[in-house]
């Protein structure tokens, strides 16, 4: 779902700012809302949000508000209303972490940042 500005904001070059969304909301236990960056915006303008996907929480009841960043060489202007970023509600599993002292093993291993190859 989209979220709109609850009020206009210029968010310099190169910097960032919390735009006020205007609502609050309570979501069910074992939900989180994760906020992200609306592609339109950020092709057209270099806005993004800056910690996406932004996590609300369940816990949470206070105002939602949005972390954008303009990545663009000049100031933008957010207006009363704009769509600034889209919101999914997803489930979210609680599990008990386990501290151990070995992991099983995979293929993979620990390869990591491109060792599975970039091509099929």
């Amino acid at each position: 779902m989209d979220i709109f500005s609850a009020e206009e904001k210029i968010i310099p070059a190169g910097k960032w700012a919390l735009v006020k969304a205007g609502f609050s909301m309570e979501l069910p236990t074992g939900f989180e809302a994760q906020v992200r960056s609306k592609s339109g915006l950020s092709l057209k303008s270099g806005i993004v949000v800056l910690n996406s996907p932004g996590t609300i929480d369940e816990n949470y009841r206070g105002e939602v508000g949005v972390i954008l960043m303009n990545v663009s060489d000049q100031d933008y202007k957010v207006e009363l209303n704009q769509k600034i970023a889209q919101m999914v509600i997803n489930k979210v599993e609680h599990f008990k972490v386990e501290i151990v002292e070995e992991l099983s093993s995979t293929e993979r291993g620990q390869g990591g940042f491109g060792s599975t190859g970039l091509n099929k």
